[in-house]
């Protein structure tokens, strides 16, 4: 029997995305295997609300920002606690542990996860955090790996890239009528539709620029919330599509709303990974257009997996939206191919198996 792990994950970030579900998904996961998993998170983070929904066990310390209030904290409760790994996944979280554990005289290794594409800053203290402090780096996708070993310089043993794993038997094709009845979305309507927490980089505004020039039995559904939510509701009403865009805040469930749709957009400017919401999109066999930003061509293979078109550009997302909705073929072959290709790639047990055999790498327990 393989030796039981104790994790220790961190996360500082107040905010509620694809990075807060993956930790939440990994850790869960984790704690379904077998192992000792507990989250160490500011009590006013959304990520300490959401834990218990998920079965993880959470514990609050004032970690929000670089203080040393929080220092003390994570030193004493990890000296009380010790586990196997500590894994870490914002900035704040990971300078925090890094001197948590220098103070400690590095009892256990440190395993820091990049979600985002935004770049490292090329400095003696990052160098530091990223060469010295920690044992192990983990990516979100090869495109953020690759950049921490050409633009920082940091030796590619030291790096794994291991994509957000999706749980294709949950996420599959369905019933679209069956679901907008669920939903009360009209049945006449070609449907394009966005996962994603509202924030600039997501590119909302140019998905509503381009739904807005489309004709006017195309509506726009939108789930998710966010710092943009009030200038988006008010650019949907310069644009003057109220009638015809749906703003549907958080889900808890977001299979049903991806299965209404006709068309996925995720035309993302910056600080991508392998978005979660784009694998979601595919596995539940919906044609997509997308940008190339980060990681995202890895999963959106131009013409095969998806439509890809330059970032900031919505005069090309409403053509290739319209593309898409003037030709049955090219909608079921782009959804297949896109369903294939993630199901076989970003499987939610391989991301376990791969985050698994880190763990034990780096504590030593095999």
């Amino acid at each position: 029997m393989s030796a039981t792990l104790s994790i220790v994950h961190t996360e500082s970030s107040l905010g509620w995305g694809g990075q807060e579900i993956r930790i939440l998904s990994e850790a869960q996961g984790f704690l379904r295997r077998g192992h000792d998993v507990k989250l160490v998170c500011p009590p006013e983070a959304r990520i300490f609300q959401e834990a218990p929904k998920w079965g993880v066990p959470a514990v609050p310390l004032p970690i929000a920002k670089k203080r040393i209030i929080g220092l003390k904290y994570l030193v004493h409760w990890l000296a009380d606690n010790r586990p196997h790994v500590v894994s870490t996944h914002s900035s704040t979280d990971t300078w925090l542990s890094a001197l948590a554990l220098l103070v400690l005289g590095r009892p256990f290794p440190l395993v820091r996860t990049r979600h985002i594409s935004a770049p490292v800053p090329r400095n003696f203290l990052s160098r530091w955090l990223y060469t010295r402090a920690t044992t192990r780096i983990v990516t979100a996708g090869e495109a953020l790996k690759r950049e921490l070993i050409e633009r920082n310089g940091i030796p590619p043993q030291r790096l794994d890239s291991v994509p957000t794993g999706i749980d294709a038997g949950r996420f599959r094709p369905g019933d679209r009528d069956a679901a907008r009845r669920l939903l009360d979305l009209p049945l006449e309507k070609k449907l394009v539709g966005i996962v994603a927490t509202l924030r600039s980089w997501k590119g909302h505004r140019y998905l509503i620029d381009a739904v807005a020039a489309l004709p006017a039995e195309v509506g726009l559904v939108i789930v998710g919330d966010g710092p943009m939510r009030e200038a988006l509701q008010s650019l949907i009403i310069k644009k003057n599509i109220q009638g015809r865009a749906w703003l549907a805040g958080n889900q808890a469930d977001v299979v049903p709303w991806l299965q209404a749709l006709d068309v996925f957009a995720l035309p993302s400017y910056a600080n991508e990974g392998v978005p979660q919401a784009l694998v979601q999109a595919m596995l539940t066999g919906l044609p997509c257009v997308t940008t190339a930003v980060g990681s995202i061509a890895e999963v959106a293979i131009p013409e095969r997996t998806a439509l890809v078109v330059p970032a900031r550009d919505a005069e090309r997302l409403r053509a290739s939206i319209e593309k898409i909705l003037a030709d049955e073929a090219l909608k079921g072959r782009l959804g297949e191919a896109a369903r294939k290709h993630c199901a076989a790639n970003y499987s939610y047990e391989i991301m376990l198996d791969r985050m698994e055999t880190i763990y034990r790498q780096v504590s030593g327990r095999r």
